[in-house]
């Protein structure tokens, strides 16, 4: 455990799961399920058991640095890597990475989003460690790949080779974005394509010398970081280095292009809690199939809706079926299921008309 190490990004907005997801409180500093604790607190419990709490890092960007400190009172100063701006996956993996490596050469690093639902957190912890130990001792790359059990046009596909190279483990074929319905169908048809969690796992040597290959633009960026990182100096160096990369996720930059890409086949309740939808299919249901959070919430001839409002508002639902109902006080969110992807474009929306305010 002691070459261990878990880096979670907890940097992101949570577009789509707007209205409750806002710039100044994102989904992961949120009580969600309504467990008591909020998804960080929830990731940093379940890799508790992988590494020590020194082996934790946390990137994120710099307006959640005291919500990261509030929630995860254990995370030291030095344990809180400040991204400057936002540049997507790739640059904060490489900050994250090459830091460790700086401090530990050995290390092998588990990289995580902060949002993720785990249910079934015991085969989740076996996955891990299957994938810690497939990694210390050969230079690959794992992406860690979920069953799929519906044709969901809301995630990222991995498809993967059929020959079983280690136990558990594929030679990753190719990536695919978010497919159509129809396509989505088909994926699911071919029984070699995986849902993409988001989750890796991997040396950080490994990760650095594929960036140095494929994505050098990135990886330059830091490669005077060891005579920074932990120094008074480091976020300057950080901010200079920001200003210099490119706007690139890791997918795009490296997986999709390294030739040592592996994934395992997992299954363990798995949720990226991305949208209004996946929230509904993880909550508890009435018997029309409708899942509410709300005390005072009234329902006739209504059914399989998302419906989430305060607990002192009183709110009377007819008639309605497959929506989403969503109330923070300031925003009202009535939109159908089916088209909960749209909720993304309705920020931008709100962005050009200088509605920030409500983002």
């Amino acid at each position: 455990m002691s070459h261990t190490f878990v880096v979670i990004m907890a940097g992101g907005i949570g577009s789509r799961f707007w209205p409750k997801s806002r710039t100044q409180k994102p989904k992961q500093f949120l009580d969600i399920l309504n467990t008591g604790k909020t998804l960080i607190q929830l990731t940093y419990e379940r890799f508790s058991a992988i590494c020590p709490k020194e082996n934790f890092y946390i990137v994120t960007s710099d307006e959640y640095v005291s919500l990261i400190k509030e929630q995860l009172p254990d995370i030291q100063d030095y344990q809180i890597l400040q991204e400057p701006a936002r540049r997507n996956t790739a640059p904060c993996i490489a900050y994250a990475c090459d830091k460790i490596y700086a401090k530990d050469p050995e290390a092998n690093v588990v990289i995580s989003p902060a949002d993720h639902l785990i249910l079934q957190e015991d085969k989740f912890l076996r996955a891990i460690r299957k994938c810690l130990a497939f990694t210390a001792k050969q230079n690959v790359l794992v992406t860690l790949g979920m069953k799929p059990t519906k044709p969901s046009t809301g995630y990222g596909y991995i498809q993967y080779l059929d020959e079983e190279t280690e136990e558990g483990f594929f030679r990753v074929k190719t990536f695919a974005e978010k497919p159509s319905l129809e396509l989505a169908k088909t994926f699911i048809q071919s029984g070699d394509f995986l849902w993409n969690s988001g989750m890796f796992i991997w040396k950080a040597k490994t990760i650095i010398d594929a960036m140095r290959k494929h994505l050098p633009e990135v990886i330059d960026a830091f490669k005077d970081g060891t005579d920074y990182y932990n120094t008074p100096n480091e976020q300057k160096f950080i901010d200079r280095a920001y200003s210099e990369v490119t706007n690139i996720s890791i997918d795009y930059g490296v997986m999709e292009k390294a030739v040592n890409v592996y994934t395992m086949p997992a299954e363990f309740g798995w949720s990226d809690i991305g949208t209004w939808d996946s929230l509904y299919e993880v909550y508890d249901k009435d018997y029309l199939g409708n899942a509410v959070s709300g005390k005072n919430v009234k329902i006739y001839n209504a059914s399989n809706n998302m419906i989430m409002v305060p607990d002192g508002k009183m709110v009377v639902l007819q008639g309605l079926e497959n929506y989403c109902v969503v109330d923070t006080g300031d925003v009202l969110l009535i939109c159908q299921r089916s088209q909960e992807q749209e909720i993304k474009k309705i920020t931008v929306d709100l962005k050009v008309s200088d509605l920030d305010q409500y983002l």
